[in-house]
């Protein structure tokens, strides 16, 4: 008797058989009805001309994405197939989601991007800083498209001074790098500026890539002229944006950055100019009351009034330097003297012309100092203030 399926067994038998042979897929499509659900799950539909398929991107995958999913977008999806068995339907559980065509070319210019900052090219220690009164602005661009237009516009109303090159060249497609590269070396090499601005209008992501080429990128690094990048609208970007030493958001806000306002300038310095001759004649006027009440025989007056108290106190510190000094040569007099007594009544000669004698040993040449020393018969020589005398001792 032939089997009869439930519901639950052939919806079991497709999902097992979804998910052993489909597991690992890489779908293009557009997502319809996209709806991001309160838990952060992200639930849409992928279709094309003749099919649809129901997608889920859970929250630990969608918060990854680097854009924001909305119905229209051409993706690339990568995932595998489930089958959802309460609804007998079958999905793809999405773990990456790219913006097709563009998305690739997003990668190369990350992988660009990374490659050439590992290099330094976008160091801010090699960037230099922009002149503040160019006379000169070197424009690499289409000479027909409405960035050159905007960029003479916005010049010529900031400062009308400044004198504008135009260096012609493409800015898309494959011929627009050599040309791009070759405008920059020729700008570098002639002096053709005090600044560079290179860019173009707003396009696609495929319009702008010649300001990603690596040799353009290289070329706006290695410029010794200040370079300063204007690609596309605000929210455009491309490399040379990082290579250069300034980056501005359109071709008509690089021409602002690139010059001040020549009226600015002038009304500054008509103010500082004012303000100086201003504080100059007020000093003079000041200086002019200050002498306006000095005769020769005044202005001898108030120099004695500053002479004389300081002369009296040089007299006064002379008088008192000498007679401290007399002083102290006083004392010094004083301290002799009575040193020199002292040594004086010390000498042995003046004790002598006193009356009194020193007695020797005449044998052993010792001073007798006491009586006990000296035995009957003993040879004593006696010296007294004008000589020697010799005796014998008797006891």
């Amino acid at each position: 008797m032939e089997h009869v399926y439930s519901i639950q067994e052939i919806t079991g038998i497709i999902k097992t058989l979804f998910e052993e042979h489909f597991t690992s897929l890489r779908i293009a499509g557009e997502i319809s009805n996209c709806r991001p659900s309160s838990t952060g799950h992200l639930y849409f539909t992928l279709k094309d001309e003749k099919a649809a398929l129901q997608a889920v991107m859970f929250k630990s995958r969608a918060w990854t994405l680097g854009f924001e999913p909305q119905d229209g977008c051409k993706v690339i999806v990568s995932g595998s197939l489930s089958v959802y068995e309460q609804r007998g339907s079958y999905q793809i559980i999405v773990e990456t989601m790219e913006l097709a065509g563009e998305g690739a070319i997003l990668r190369m210019l990350e992988e660009r991007k990374r490659k050439l900052a590992q290099e330094g090219l976008f160091a801010q220690e090699r960037k230099h800083p922009l002149p503040f009164f160019p006379l000169r602005i070197a424009v690499i661009t289409s000479p027909t498209g409405a960035a050159l237009r905007d960029i003479i516009t916005v010049l010529s109303r900031r400062n009308s001074a400044v004198s504008i090159t135009v260096l012609p060249a493409p800015v898309q497609g494959a011929e627009a790098a050599p040309v791009l590269v070759r405008q920059l070396e020729t700008a570098n090499r002639y002096k053709l500026g005090d600044v560079i601005i290179i860019g173009r209008g707003g396009g696609s992501l495929e319009d702008l890539l010649p300001f990603s080429e690596e040799a353009v990128v290289r070329a706006v690094a290695a410029s010794d002229i200040p370079v300063i990048s204007a690609v596309g609208h605000e929210i455009d970007w491309a490399l040379t944006d990082f290579a250069a030493d300034v980056r501005a958001p359109t071709p008509s806000a690089a021409a602002e950055l690139a010059v001040p306002v020549l009226d600015d300038i002038t009304d500054t310095i008509a103010a500082a100019q004012s303000h100086l001759l201003h504080y100059m004649s007020t000093r003079i006027q000041q200086v002019r009351l200050m002498t306006k009440t000095f005769t020769p025989d005044t202005l001898e007056m108030q120099f004695r009034r500053i002479e004389q108290p300081l002369l009296m106190r040089l007299d006064d510190a002379k008088e008192h330097l000498l007679h401290n000094m007399q002083t102290r040569l006083t004392d010094a007099k004083h301290r002799l003297a009575l040193l020199s007594q002292s040594i004086e009544s010390a000498n042995p000669q003046s004790i002598l012309e006193r009356g009194y004698a020193i007695v020797y040993d005449r044998q052993t040449g010792t001073v007798l100092r006491h009586a006990q020393d000296v035995s009957a018969g003993s040879k004593l020589r006696i010296k007294v203030a004008d000589g020697e005398i010799y005796a014998e001792a008797s006891i």
